[in-house]
């Protein structure tokens, strides 16, 4: 991949760096050299990002040639929109507050350089800063109002803004940068294509285990595709990927949803899409469209303040009550009576204005049907746990209860055509669909994305075979985003 700097002036860069062409904006825009380049990364350090200046310019025809550029065009239109960088801010709150708790003044100016500061104990939220707003030279202005530290501004340095003082260690902090190559992806051997896997070693529920990424990874070696695990701090690898698989646990208001959101922007394919995270997420449009597209669930009821005394007649007791945003059986209780009802309904609306009421139905299992491109690839019957109304325990440290996986075509035709149906009212994403049984009957009980996939336990029945059919959807659509650029 050939790397370019632009700059406004060539004066503006006085730095040796290897393996990296300087050029100016002008230069880049008009010299056909570089509108005829089939794999480049455009390191944007032009004075001016203002629409239709040349700096804006450069990222936008860098798009146009399906070069990779820092900033992008959507990082550049985020930096000048004051309500995204306090929401992309957001989940940096605790470690903002931590960073700058010492600060005397009532304002704080941080300059970002590849994600280093001068001072180290700044190095953790430049980092953070430079993942959420991927631009060479940043500066972010902080303002202390009622005793807490909050964004006021983001803005990209140009190379010529650098201050004298600070050239020695840019150069330093640039040669590090580029000599790490963290803008790329490992080098490839055969593979055609290539994959990140976010994940986090972490996490204690995470949907597959480091073990099962083992598998995803041989699977798509063998289809040709070079795959690698990364985690929340390699955002600003991600750009350079074909295609972005998230087995981290997914939510609207964290990292997940920000990768999904930027892959998608870039044109990767991602799997789970940003938008599938948003429907799968909310209880309460599940709900909806189960009732538009008469799918049988249990009754189900939305509640708010306004209907809370009646919530109770309707579905009688006990009552399970659901946090919109739910995932994992957790934030999913049970109310037997009216006093735990009451309770459980105050605690839930200090966190939402809207709580999913369901009728209880008992059961010795769950239905999970894994889809995936609108196909059933794995069924699984999922037994509560132990002593318990779940399949999972939270009280017990998460205990799930014992687990039956069997072949798809050996399942109740109903169940698969119910999974299926509603699967594809979502998208073409992997899902993880819940149903009950009663007798004859197939009750949804909510659709996940990013479901569980674990050796021994969804891949029992296809094994290996699992692993391929996903990654051969992958390929596909690789295949087919290429297909489109060539077109």
């Amino acid at each position: 991949m050939k790397i370019i700097i632009t700059v406004t002036s060539l004066k503006d860069w006085d730095f040796d760096i290897k393996d990296v062409e300087v050029v100016t904006g002008k230069q880049y825009l008009t010299n056909p050299v570089y509108s005829k380049l089939k794999n480049a990364r455009v390191f944007n350090l032009c004075r001016d990002y203002k629409y239709q200046n040349t700096g804006y310019y450069v990222s936008l025809l860098a798009a146009a040639r399906k070069h990779k550029a820092i900033p992008s065009i959507n990082t550049i239109q985020e930096m000048k929109t004051l309500s995204v960088v306090k929401i992309l801010s957001t989940e940096l709150d605790s470690l903002i507050q931590k960073s700058l708790k010492d600060i005397k003044s009532e304002k704080f100016i941080l300059s970002i350089y590849f994600g280093k500061n001068l001072s180290k104990k700044y190095d953790g939220l430049s980092l953070q800063l430079f993942n959420l707003f991927q631009s060479p030279f940043i500066r972010a202005h902080f303002a202390l109002r009622d005793g807490k530290w909050t964004i006021q501004n983001i803005s990209p340095i140009a190379s010529g803004d650098i201050p004298e003082d600070h050239q020695p260690f840019v150069e330093e902090a640039t040669k590090k940068y580029f000599e790490a190559k963290k803008f790329s992806v490992p080098e490839r051997t055969t593979a055609a294509y290539s994959m990140a896997i976010l994940w986090d070693p972490l996490e204690k529920t995470a949907p597959s285990s480091e073990k099962t990424l083992q598998k995803f990874i041989k699977a798509a070696s063998q289809k040709g595709i070079q795959a690698n695990l990364i985690t929340k701090d390699d955002y600003s690898t991600l750009a350079s990927y074909d295609a972005l698989f998230i087995r981290e646990t997914t939510a609207v208001n964290h990292h997940t949803f920000r990768f999904a959101q930027r892959a998608n922007a870039e044109g990767l394919v991602v799997v789970d899409d940003p938008e599938s995270i948003i429907k799968c997420s909310n209880k309460v449009y599940l709900a909806e469209l189960l009732k538009m597209h008469q799918i049988d669930a249990p009754e189900t009821l939305i509640i708010h303040k306004d209907n809370i005394s009646i919530a109770p007649d309707i579905l009688g007791f006990p009552i399970i009550l659901k946090q919109p945003d739910s995932a994992f059986s957790q934030g999913v209780s049970k109310a037997e009576n009216m006093n735990e009802y009451k309770k459980k309904v105050t605690d839930l609306f200090e966190k939402s204005d809207l709580i999913v009421g369901q009728q209880f139905l008992q059961t010795d299992f769950d239905w999970r049907v894994g889809v995936f491109n609108g196909e059933a690839i794995y069924a699984c019957k999922y037994y509560m746990s132990k002593e318990h109304w779940q399949i999972v325990n939270w009280n017990k440290n998460g205990q799930y209860g014992k687990v039956e996986t069997m072949p798809v075509e050996m399942a109740p035709p109903a169940l698969i055509k119910t999974a299926e149906k509603l699967s594809k009212l979502i998208g073409e994403s992997l899902y993880g669909v819940d149903i009950k049984q009663k007798g004859n009957k197939f009750f949804v009980i909510e659709i996940n994305d990013n479901p569980n996939i674990d050796t021994g336990i969804e891949d029992a029945v296809l094994k290996d075979k699992l692993y391929s059919k996903i990654m051969d959807v992958f390929l596909s659509r690789i295949q087919k985003s290429k297909q489109v650029i060539l077109n």
